[in-house]
């Protein structure tokens, strides 16, 4: 059977990503087929139900500016919310929060399900429908077939998935889900290129075989800070979070069953995250730390499974039972469901555009984890870049690409396609060249007019967050012209030991603004000069980018680089001066004969 309608758009699979592609594009006014295996199961939290945290809370604060869902998905799921790193510099700081693991589900099925230009249907895609070079469709596996100018695969880790628990191999894409097979062989018959990773997940326990009162209580902040612009404030009841450790006893458990663990045995060839390891490897690789950290979350508000954060692992079901017995606290904790390690396909990222396009199939996106990626805010994120770009294309218009000057979300893009990635990536804040300029705070200044630009952002919302620029332009203004002994306000500022609420408080200043806005105030005040600094390389930076080089160069003709920086170029097929530069094993040399050559053959093509 064939579908008579041709969508705009067909995503497949409906997790993190595919919801943020489908919404984007369908509140443009386009036409959108979201099939997924299971519709009960969307945005579904497989790993920790938690969003945010370092650099990823910076994400979900663009995804908002943008006009994506997540940040506001959490504002109304959320059971627990703090702002973490404050002790640190605001470059560092980033939100992060628990949510109810079903009502997180439940919203984004009814804001999919909301939507008059969004059909939701129920299906497996085994095979792409390629003509000259371009997708234009997908068949299912019981014989449908759907037409669509463009394609948005966001598979997860579907794709030929395989869970281990110790000797145990069943196939599966999630706990109780099956895999997803037949699609990746029609994607290698098109010449794209799969590798096998590997992620994984912990046991949840019974809530009331817990000692609580022998762990340490983490309580969230008050008042909770919210992650969406649109969020004028939280007034939830926030659920507590308990901490934990491993121990000697734990570790020797672990040590004399690593034979019995997949990713010992061999079993497993997919290749790990190495920043949120299982916890064999933290045993294995941190021989000398005699303890761990474990932390234990709720999952919801109507539910006594907690997941047991950092112990992450694919042990035997005997195993998992003994070491986590001798956790402080843990000694008569009921497993509910135990952990598990999952296989699956993905494909390298040096196979995409910025605009997250196949380089080899027209029409085709990827976004998510089969992009070698890992964690939720990540895989929205590509979600949401690749809808904007469908929307792009729609319009007749040019590629809609993000400057890593601009936003997190550029730069793991621009990581990902640029460099690539041996195991799943993950954002930090240590990736950004340019993350004073990336504060989670200011995501709406960098990034909301473009979510304006593409009608995600109301007028109302775009009217509000520009009142909120004058407020704060008016406050530092005044600031700058109001005195105290000889000294203005604003320089005043600039002491550590001086706070905005103390110039209040001391009836120097007066102002209106909400405890956000000054502390934004007080950070482009305190942090001028290296927020000057880093303005002045991003100066720099923005020349390399704008030295374009021209589309089906021949790198062959360019005497003098070697073999290898050849074919990483015709690999990666950069952009531009710049983004050649960020290429691994190019060097100055290569960039600078690169350079030479494109000049060159401008001046060639100038006098015909």
């Amino acid at each position: 059977m064939t579908s008579s309608q041709i969508f705009a758009a067909i995503i497949v699979g409906a997790g993190h990503a595919g919801v943020e592609a489908s919404l984007a594009i369908a509140r443009s006014g386009f036409p959108v087929l979201v099939i997924t295996m299971d519709t009960n199961a969307i945005a579904r939290m497989s790993c920790n139900p938690a969003i945010g945290g370092l650099a990823k809370g910076h994400i979900v604060r663009e995804i908002d500016a943008l006009g994506g869902e997540m940040g506001l998905a959490t504002d109304t799921t959320g059971i627990q919310f703090r702002m973490l790193n404050k002790s640190k510099g605001p470059a560092v700081w980033a939100p992060r929060a628990q949510a109810d693991k079903k009502e997180y589900e439940l919203y984004m099925k009814r804001a999919l399900e909301a939507e008059k230009n969004l059909t939701l249907y129920q299906g497996q895609v085994v095979e792409l429908l390629v003509k000259d070079g371009a997708c234009y469709g997908v068949r299912t596996k019981e014989g449908e077939t759907f037409l669509g100018e463009h394609v948005i695969l966001t598979t997860g880790t579907f794709l030929q998935g395989l869970i281990h628990v110790g000797e145990e191999k069943v196939p599966g894409g999630r706990r109780d889900e099956p895999p997803a097979i037949g699609l990746s062989d029609s994607l290698r018959s098109h010449g794209i290129e799969l590798v096998r990773f590997k992620t994984g997940t912990p046991p949840r326990l019974h809530q009331k075989s817990i000692r609580w009162e022998l762990l340490e209580e983490q309580r969230g902040d008050e008042p909770p800070p919210p992650f969406s612009y649109q969020t004028k404030k939280l007034t939830v009841k926030q659920l507590p979070c308990y901490l934990t450790h491993t121990n000697e006893k734990v570790h020797d458990i672990i040590r004399k069953n690593l034979n019995r663990s997949p990713l010992y045995s061999g079993s497993i060839a997919g290749i790990g995250p190495r920043y949120c390891p299982s916890v064999e490897d933290k045993v294995v690789k941190f021989r000398d730390k005699k303890t761990h950290q474990i932390y234990l979350e709720p999952e919801g508000r109507n539910t006594f499974e907690i997941y047991m954060n950092g112990f992450s692992t694919s042990l035997p079901k005997d195993v998992q039972e003994t070491a986590l017995r001798q956790i402080r606290g843990l000694k008569d904790a009921e497993i509910l469901k135990f952990g598990y390690a999952i296989e699956y396909d993905a494909a390298p990222p040096t196979q995409l555009k910025h605009s997250l396009e196949t380089k080899k199939i027209r029409n085709l996106f990827f976004a998510g984890q089969i992009n070698c990626t890992s964690g939720y805010e990540e895989a929205a994120a590509q979600g949401l870049m690749s809808g904007l770009n469908v929307i792009r294309k729609l319009c007749g218009g040019s590629e809609f690409v993000l400057d890593r000057t601009e936003a997190y979300i550029a730069v793991m893009i621009d990581d990902l396609v640029t460099c690539g990635t041996n195991e799943p990536y993950r954002m930090f804040t240590s990736r950004a060249e340019f993350r004073l300029l990336l504060r989670q705070d200011n995501a709406d200044e960098r990034l909301m007019f473009y979510g304006h630009q593409f009608d995600l952002v109301s007028e109302k919302k775009f009217a509000e967050f520009n009142e909120r620029v004058d407020r704060i332009h008016r406050d530092t203004q005044e600031l700058q012209a109001k005195k105290s002994g000889g000294e203005t306000l604003y320089q005043l500022l600039k002491r550590p030991e001086i706070s905005h609420n103390m110039l209040v408080k001391n009836k120097l200043h007066s102002c209106n603004l909400s405890d956000d806005e000054i502390h934004r105030v007080e950070t482009e005040i305190k942090y001028e000069g290296y927020i000057a600094q880093q303005r002045r390389e991003v100066q720099k930076f923005s020349k390399l980018e704008k030295k374009k080089i021209p589309a089906g160069l021949n790198y062959d003709e360019i005497h003098g680089i070697g073999r290898e920086a050849k074919e990483k170029l015709k690999k990666i097929l950069p952009e531009s001066i710049g983004h050649a530069a960020r290429i691994p094993g190019i060097s100055s040399c290569d960039l600078s004969l690169l350079a030479v050559f494109i000049e060159k053959k401008a001046k060639e093509t100038s006098k015909k």
